[in-house]
């Protein structure tokens, strides 16, 4: 067998258009790898990439339910993926432009993880996407 590797993750999204914009600002999510329209299931997609390689999915459909855990020990009480784990170079200053110029809800600080030199932070994305920070010394 080949190595598997990893090639996206999808977000099931409200406002496809808003998020589409917002990923862009806020994560440099800017290349449109792929997008498409299917009318008779009422689905729209879009995927977005960074230079990098992260590669992240967005599927709007009318009439969705959003997931609101109230913390992202709280998203854990539905067997699904509870958040996009994200790693950055500097937590302090990523937590604080997400948070500030780009409009993210804090949900919990950046904070020691368990790991050695690991650091970590949760933020929420326009529509409550669960979304951690990690920065690793």
């Amino acid at each position: 067998m080949t190595a598997i590797r990893f090639h996206h993750v999808s977000l099931s999204v409200a406002d496809l258009t808003t998020q589409e914009a917002w990923y862009g600002n806020a994560l440099g999510l800017v290349h449109v790898d792929e997008r498409l329209e299917m009318p008779e299931a009422g689905v729209r997609t879009v995927v977005l990439s960074d230079a990098a390689g992260l590669r992240v999915e967005f599927v709007e459909r009318p009439g969705s339910s959003p997931a609101a855990p109230a913390d992202p020990f709280a998203a854990t009480a539905v067997q699904t993926f509870t958040h996009l784990a994200l790693q950055v170079p500097d937590l302090d200053a990523a937590f604080a432009r997400l948070t500030g110029e780009c409009g993210a809800a804090p949900v919990s600080p950046p904070a020691p993880g368990v790991t050695m030199g690991m650091r970590y932070a949760y933020i929420a994305d326009p529509e409550g996407n669960l979304l951690e920070l990690i920065e690793v010394s």
